[in-house]
């Protein structure tokens, strides 16, 4: 998760989150190679006293600056696609997961058990132990198999909400009355924070999105557990 004082973005938990950031430093590459010629031209222009006629009136230098930016955008437009395509794509989950946003909580329905869900509440600040943290942790997690492609179905019951946990690289909004899909894998083990990031309301920071990625045998466990109690 974030940490104070923290520039980037945080560690990537998933391949789609990977090639997200490898996308952002190579246009960012591109920006600062930009930035800085044109910094070197300004500063050229400023300083120095003499005139060059044939920048001012040149045919080729115009064929230069409309060429140059239209492979430019190639450059990042190319990329830009492909990652697009890999966020649509859904290849064969091996578990759906219903997120439903209300005022101010998330519920989650496994679809592929029968009665398997529950609500998922932001624990008060006077209830947090030891290690959780404020307005990020939840009283039931979402707890999914670790390496593993999970499709997530998500609405809304109320009011627009936006289901979004960025270490995962996901962000889906939850519209009323629609039903949004998504799909990632989980890399490693671990606990991923997410929040609302749709406006929805007064409490609208108040109802945080935790994922809890473990091994298969202890997912299959958990959920034997809540069917039990349910």
């Amino acid at each position: 998760m974030a940490h104070p004082s923290q520039l980037g973005f945080q560690d990537a938990a998933s391949p789609l989150m990977e090639e997200l950031l490898h996308f952002h430093d190579h246009a960012l590459m591109i920006i600062f190679l930009i930035s800085g010629f044109v910094f070197y031209i300004i500063t050229n222009m400023i300083t120095s006293k003499l005139t060059n006629l044939n920048i001012l009136d040149s045919q080729e230098i115009e064929v230069i600056w409309t060429v140059l930016p239209a492979m430019i955008l190639v450059l990042i437009a190319l990329p830009s696609l492909r990652i697009l395509y890999l966020m649509d794509e859904i290849n064969d989950p091996h578990l759906t997961i219903k997120a439903m946003g209300h005022q101010w909580y998330w519920s989650y329905e496994y679809t592929d058990y029968e009665d398997l869900g529950f609500d998922s509440y932001m624990v008060p600040t006077q209830d947090l132990t030891p290690g959780q943290f404020r307005l990020l942790e939840a009283d039931h997690r979402m707890v999914i198999p670790v390496e593993s492609p999970i499709r997530v179905l998500v609405s809304a019951e109320d009011v627009l909400h936006s289901w979004a946990v960025p270490s995962l690289g996901i962000k889906m909004d939850a519209v009323p009355g629609r039903l949004n899909q998504t799909a990632f894998i989980t890399s490693r083990v671990g606990v991923f924070y997410g929040q609302c990031s749709e406006i929805c309301g007064a409490n609208h920071s108040f109802m945080p999105i935790v994922v809890e990625a473990v091994p298969l045998e202890h997912f299959e466990t958990w959920s034997s557990l809540l069917l039990e109690d349910a």
